[in-house]
This record gives structure tokens, sequence and C-alpha cells, in this order.
């Protein structure tokens, strides 16, 4: 198996980033819409991605980039800060390689270590992406079932199977 890092993101990334962002293979689940100019990519990493609680790249020995991964707090009523969501994207020259369950199982052991408060990291993918449940599952998440007409994903309501770790 390969080794990986997981680090910060920098605005000299973006040549990376743009590998997988502007990829339909590798955006076809994500909520996000494909990338089509580095500008873009360099307000979104400016703007959003810089800023954002825990986003990490996903980096190879050589620290090249090959995808990305965040945990992202629950915090819509105050009371569920005992949540958080965890999402990854990984290059399309990089599947199969185990590298997504790599970088989510060390996400999901720092996250807990880093955000004490922290009680349970949810997941969730399309019930036709086989290749997310799979990571999940791999990484130690639990399927708790599918949840129905759960969100819009490029102007389409579909279903996800949620998965989750609790400590």
């Amino acid at each position: 198996m390969t080794n990986i890092t997981l680090r910060p993101i920098e605005l000299s990334d973006v040549d990376d980033f743009m590998t997988w962002a502007t990829d339909e293979r590798v955006t076809r689940f994500c909520l996000w819409s494909t990338y089509t100019s580095k500008e873009q990519a360099v307000d979104y990493i400016k703007n959003h991605a810089i800023p954002h609680p825990w986003l990490r790249l996903i980096c190879l020995d050589d620290n090249r980039a090959v995808g990305s991964i965040t945990v992202t707090p629950c915090t819509d009523s105050g009371y569920d800060r005992c949540r958080a969501k965890i999402g990854y994207v990984v290059a399309h020259e990089y599947w199969g390689r185990g590298i997504a369950t790599l970088a989510v199982k060390t996400a999901a052991a720092a996250i807990f270590k880093e955000w004490p408060h922290l009680r349970r990291l949810e997941g969730v993918a399309d019930v036709d992406n086989r290749g997310s449940q799979r990571v999940l599952e791999k990484s130690g998440f639990e399927r708790e079932g599918v949840l129905r007409n759960y969100v819009e994903l490029k102007g389409k309501i579909v279903d996800v199977v949620m998965y989750s770790i609790v400590v």
C-alpha cells in the first residue's frame, strides 16, 4: 500500500487540485460542480479551502497532492457539535489503490484527537457510488442505512447510504 500524508492546502497546490477538480469522472458524485478554470480553483482555495475548519490534501511520498479530505462540524442547531461529516476525493489515476481508505482512516483517527468533543463522524455515499461505500466500510465505518431523497446532486434529488464511526 502507498504511504500518504495529510497536510493543509496552499495556493501553490492549484495545479494538483485541478487534476481532480476538472475531471467529471471524479466530480460525478461530488456536491460541487466540475471546475472549468484555474481562476475558479484559486478563488475556491483562497476563500473556502484555506479557511475551512479541517481540509487536508492527500499527498503521496513526493508531497504531490492526489486528492483532498474534509471534516466539517455539524452545527445546524448548536446541539449537534458532537457530530461531524467526512468527505473525500481522489484523482481518477489513483482510484483502486487504497489511497482514499488510508486517508479516511488517518483523518478519522486525527479528528477524534483534535476535537475531543466529537463523538460521531458521519460519511454518506450516493447509493450508486459503490467505490465510496467500500472506502467507508474498509475504513471501519458502520453502515446505518439508506436515507431517501436526502440531497440534491447535480440537479437531481438522490438517495445516500449513511455510515458512521462513534466513540
